[in-house]
């Protein structure tokens, strides 16, 4: 059941991208509120490292965005 990632183009936010605060790095997908019946191996991805403030999840295509 994962999506397909689509591309974004640099410099643009990806609509639909999760707001995450550098307040609660690290970031992990899936995070700790997810069932888990529905759950994926966890995996830390390194979102401040990123120019562009997104990382996406190698399993489930979530996006997340540093919102500060």
């Amino acid at each position: 059941m994962s999506q397909t990632p689509v591309p974004t183009p640099i410099g643009t936010a990806s609509p639909g991208a999760i707001p995450f605060s550098r307040a609660d790095l690290p970031l992990a997908c899936p995070g700790r509120s997810e069932t888990l019946w529905n759950m994926h191996p966890r995996v830390y991805l390194p979102i401040e490292d990123e120019p562009d403030g997104e990382a996406m999840c190698p399993y489930c295509g979530a996006r997340y965005r540093l919102s500060d």
